[in-house]
């Protein structure tokens, strides 16, 4: 499909850079304010700048892509991101301004990808949406994987200062790529006429409410990832706590799900054309719980890394699933707006289990609250494989 679809190969590539790109920005970001403010505290807030701010704002991200043209929608988001980064590359600001600049260029990311997401349904046909997917999403994990050696390599020859420019020009290349995609208007007529922003937002929160289907599949993801998120900090207390092996082994055990990331984006660019992307979804679904719940009786570092690498498989397959089936359920002149809507509660899900955990893993232990969260998950995945045939058949 890359060799036979220019557009998505534009678009495959704007993607790949553009995730590059923040990957090399958060870890120079990082460093910068670790040198300068001198405090963990510091660096917590820069995350939660660039994580929940924009997660809170998905409803009119999602609008903004659904009310003009999507590849204009890109194009500006990368243009924005890239004048951010650079402004802040040359003046390195105090931490107050430098959360600002750093919460502006997340939102304009988080309206990029609702309209990058919809765009795939539109520039690929149905058949090879799912191969589409998977392609992009083994590409953009392949560049949050690169960015931080690809920082660390250039640190020593540019600095904080050249690594936030190199950003930049991702994003400048990113944009230059969206140029070449066809233009991809509002699909209805009354998009992006008359009526208010704040209105199509909520439309969109009452579409993803309103239809059983998308109901049933926001809160078993919300559910599955707010059982589960807590997974990276617990691995770590696992390593070092538990299994009493060090920073070694817990970097070892939180590259497994990297790694089971990558062979199930790989298997499914090949075979998810094949698939139920219902099973699909709940399999993902199952295999991410199950997984941290096995983990929690792991009777070694080598047993836990394995866990963890399967696990990974299963999130692989909730991402392709999710971003193949919406787009059969939702008309495109809504389909950004879920986009955005779904994806927003996942990050608010995600920073709920960061609190909730933390308090379970200084009130228990790691194995207890991996056994805890894969039980909670899968609980979650029994209820969606009972309920969301039933909604897909009545709604088809």
């Amino acid at each position: 499909m890359l060799r036979r679809d220019a557009a998505f190969r534009s678009l495959f590539a704007a993607r790949t850079i553009s995730f590059l790109g923040d990957s090399l920005s958060l870890v120079a970001l990082m460093l910068y304010v670790a040198d300068t403010a001198g405090q963990a505290i510091a660096i917590a807030l820069l995350l939660l700048v660039g994580d929940l701010a924009p997660a809170l704002l998905s409803p009119l991200a999602g609008a903004v892509s659904d009310r003009w043209d999507r590849r204009r929608v890109m194009i500006v988001c990368e243009l924005v991101q890239a004048g951010l980064l650079a402004a802040i590359a040359l003046s390195l600001p105090p931490l107050p301004l430098l959360l600002v600049l750093v919460g502006v260029r997340a939102v304009a990311g988080h309206v990029f990808l609702p309209a990058s997401r919809a765009a795939v349904a539109t520039i690929v046909p149905q058949r090879d949406q799912a191969a589409a997917n998977s392609a992009l999403g083994l590409a953009t994990n392949g560049g949050e994987a690169l960015g931080p050696l690809v920082a660390a390599a250039l640190f020593p020859l540019v600095g904080v200062r050249g690594v936030l420019l190199v950003d930049a020009a991702t994003f400048l290349l990113s944009a230059l790529l969206l140029v070449r995609l066809p233009t991809l208007p509002p699909s209805s007529p009354e998009e992006g006429r008359g009526g208010s922003l704040l209105a199509d937002a909520r439309e969109g929160l009452g579409q993803l409410w309103r239809v059983p289907a998308l109901r049933i599949i926001a809160l078993g993801f919300c559910a599955v990832v707010a059982f589960n998120g807590i997974d990276d900090v617990a691995l770590v207390v696992l390593a070092k706590d538990t299994f009493d092996a060090g920073d070694s082994a817990a970097g070892i055990l939180l590259a497994g799900v990297g790694i089971g990331l990558f062979a199930g984006y790989a298997l499914l660019a090949r075979w998810s054309a094949r698939a139920s992307m219902l099973w699909l979804l709940v399999a993902g679904f199952a295999v991410s719980s199950v997984g941290n719940l096995l983990t929690g009786l792991a009777w070694a570092v080598a047993a836990a890394f394995t866990l963890q690498t399967i696990r990974g498989l299963g999130i692989a397959a909730m991402d392709v699933a999710t971003n193949t089936l919406l787009p059969r359920l939702v008309p495109d002149a809504m389909l950004g707006r879920v986009f955005g809507n779904l994806y927003g509660a996942i990050g608010l899900a995600a920073g709920l289990s960061y609190v909730a955990g933390g308090l379970l893993l200084d009130a228990t232990s790691a194995p207890t609250t991996f056994i805890i969260a894969g039980a909670g998950g899968t609980l979650a995945t029994i209820a969606v494989a009972v309920t969301l045939p039933r909604a897909l058949r009545r709604q088809s």
